[in-house]
């Protein structure tokens, strides 16, 4: 996937501009976090299923080379295969090699936001394969030669009025004139069109939610049952999967399967959860001839041992964006590669470089709502700090933004000016505030002032309040 996360000011400044996007993330407050509280709402102690989840996670990536090993083992015991991948580029190459081998020409994919991670559909394209996604959303961005918007809802972006404009000019077999005004009547013309690709696939590549190494299985959580489809009707069955998706035990799956369907779309469990082992049986009638695992690094042994190691225990579920003030204003698109949202921010300086990536880990609040609402309690709050502290020690940012921080700086190590220029700033920004309270402009902030009137200070600084308050309390 072509990175722009460099341009990423530019990207959310479109975004704001764009009404459809607009509209649609509006769309926030009212379906994932609503449906997100209610379901928590119903379980006696999340909380417990949180640390828990936490706990089996830290493990893995402790154990993370055992745990890989015992997974390799136990695909090949139940005639599978496992192909090791260094970067995106082996990767794409080994699923290549498979599809070749396997005289492939038509290929389904189920959603996968580690195949988005490589580009693999661009590849497996130029290599004369034809690749059809058979996830709605999936789908639908295909079409409209766009990549996810969202990690569990890739088509969010795009309004209903949309998919029908884009179904009439690429479903060219079927009646101009036809009724696609309902959501039903979308869905009806996209299962039949995708019914014949289902049929007719020699290969077919899923991601995995999970990766358990007790019985190597890959596991996958879907809605619309197309990811069976996918792996059962293809002869060959491909996995992709980053190395991070390790789990040690079945048991322990039990807790992400509690925990996943909650925070992403607030279900108890979604429509599908499919464990898969190996290929088909000698006695048996259903299941692919042959089945594959592509295990990808891209970057991630880098991450294991550091400050920012707990990002690798995402579980893509995309609470941490549906709850994140910048990701609802700007979307997914204006981060510029395939993870958005603070997790994006979070994990892109690691697998792409914190030079490219440094916009995104300022593209944050500092409000916390990820933290709180993540199921495996990624700091990510921390991990974006820590990122920022990179980018200063790098001098990545601009020598301007340097110099205000390094002044900055200086006046908080020096409390005895900080509180005398904070006591005059404070009075001059309120007799500027005036009658209303309120600048229009502001000093060294022209960027929020641009498009919202700044809160003036009424003149008086918490430190000064505070001593005031001692002096009463010692007087009495």
């Amino acid at each position: 996937m072509k990175n722009s996360a460099a341009n990423f000011p530019k990207n959310a400044a479109k975004a704001l501009k764009d009404d459809n996007l607009q509209y649609a993330l509006q769309r926030l407050e009212g379906g994932f976090r609503v449906s997100r509280r209610a379901s928590v709402a119903e379980v006696d102690d999340f909380e417990g299923w949180r640390t828990r989840a936490k706990e089996i996670k830290t493990n893995a990536m402790q154990n993370i080379a055992s745990l890989l090993e015992e997974y390799e083992k136990n695909v090949i015991a139940s005639g599978g295969k496992v192909h090791w991948a260094r970067d995106s580029y082996e990767a794409n190459r080994l699923v290549g090699d498979i599809c070749r081998a396997a005289d492939a020409k038509s290929v389904t994919k189920g959603k996968s936001m580690t195949t988005e991670e490589t580009g693999l559909n661009a590849y497996l394209a130029d290599e004369g394969f034809e690749v059809v996604e058979t996830d709605l959303g999936e789908y639908i961005i295909q079409l409209r030669g766009e990549t996810p918007s969202h990690i569990v809802g890739p088509a969010f972006h795009v309004r209903k009025e949309q998919i029908a404009e884009d179904f009439k000019r690429v479903h060219t077999n079927r009646p101009a004139d036809r009724n696609l005004e309902e959501a039903k009547d979308l869905v009806l013309e996209a299962r039949q069109e995708l019914r014949a690709k289902f049929l007719n696939a020699d290969v077919g590549i899923t991601g995995a939610n999970l990766l358990i190494a007790e019985t190597g299985s890959s596991v996958i959580v879907t809605n619309e049952g197309n990811g069976d489809l996918t792996q059962t009707m293809a002869k060959v069955h491909i996995v992709v999967a980053s190395i991070e998706k390790i789990i040690p035990s079945l048991e322990d799956s039990a807790t992400f399967l509690r925990i996943l369907s909650r925070s992403a779309t607030g279900q108890a469990a979604t429509s599908y959860v499919t464990f898969s082992n190996g290929a088909r049986r000698d006695d048996g009638q259903d299941g692919p001839e042959e089945y594959h695992v592509v295990l990808l690094d891209n970057g991630r042994s880098n991450i294991l041992g550091t400050e920012n190691e707990e990002v690798l225990h995402c579980i893509r579920c995309g609470a941490c964006m549906n709850h994140c003030p910048v990701y609802a204003a700007v979307g997914g698109h204006a981060y510029g590669w395939v993870y958005p949202g603070p997790i994006g921010a979070a994990l892109s300086p690691a697998l792409e470089g914190s030079k490219v990536m440094r916009h995104l880990p300022n593209a944050s609040t500092f409000c916390g709502r990820c933290d709180s609402v993540c199921p495996v309690k990624i700091p990510l709050s921390k991990i974006l700090r820590n990122w920022r502290n990179k980018e200063f020690q790098e001098k990545l940012n601009p020598p301007r933004q340097r110099l205000y921080l390094s002044l900055w700086q200086w006046l908080v190590r020096h409390p005895k000016f900080y509180y005398w220029v904070m006591g005059k700033a404070v009075s001059v920004l309120g007799i500027m505030g005036g009658k209303k309270g309120r600048m229009r402009w502001m000093p060294f902030a022209g960027a929020w002032t641009k498009h919202r009137d700044f809160p003036a200070p009424e003149g008086r600084t918490f430190q000064s309040m505070w001593k005031e308050q001692q002096q009463e309390k010692s007087n009495d």
